[in-house]
């Protein structure tokens, strides 16, 4: 059935003789080839050409006068860091953030991602969308965003395996820790792969 959104596809990750209490809980962030999460909402904390250009290719964007609005408010700063996955600011502005606003972004664990001057917003946009992170909590199941529904099947099979490869490598026993693994997209029924 068509849809009128872009279905994100999931890897789903069981695992098995794994104790999260005992065992050291991994974190890792890879970057896949092909974006997983066309959607994922940015937001460019900029300075005056950097606003410019985001306003120009519609980009959700602040400047300084507006982070200054915030006034350190807890609330409205946790507010604005709901609301957005992932932030990118200037590299004159990334200083001035803890000043502006406080620890809230800090404690979000969205810290912003570091613009500079002469790097393209495009490709440090793609960069953030590409990325998947990897964060055991207490529980042994993970999901992750691996695709979309418009790439091509290649481009699926490829951010999959370079996913999997990944995560193995964080494992202690590696295949071993693995229970199961499923692929499911936002609306369709799960597939299992392991």
């Amino acid at each position: 059935m068509k849809r009128k959104f872009q279905e994100t596809i999931e890897l789903q990750v069981g695992l098995k003789d794994y104790d999260p209490n005992k065992d050291k809980r991994f974190n890792g962030t890879i970057r896949l080839k092909h974006c997983p999460r066309p959607n994922l909402k940015v937001c460019i904390l900029g300075d005056v050409k950097h606003v410019e250009e985001a306003e120009s290719k519609g980009y959700p964007y602040m400047d300084v006068e507006a982070l200054k609005g915030f006034n350190k408010n807890k609330k409205l700063v946790k507010k604005f860091a709901a609301k957005y996955a992932a932030f990118i600011a200037s590299e004159s502005l990334i200083k001035q953030i803890p000043r502006l606003l406080g620890p809230g972004l800090n404690k979000a664990g969205k810290f912003p991602t570091l613009l500079a001057a002469n790097e393209s917003m495009d490709n440090k946009m793609n960069e953030i969308r590409s990325n998947v992170k990897f964060q055991l909590k207490k529980v042994l199941g993970l999901g992750v965003a691996v695709g979309h529904t418009g790439m091509s099947q290649s481009e699926r099979v490829q951010n999959i395996s370079l996913t999997v490869n990944f995560l193995i490598g964080l494992l202690k026993k590696a295949w071993q820790n693995i229970k199961s693994l499923i692929i499911k997209s936002t609306m369709g029924p799960p597939l299992s792969i392991f």
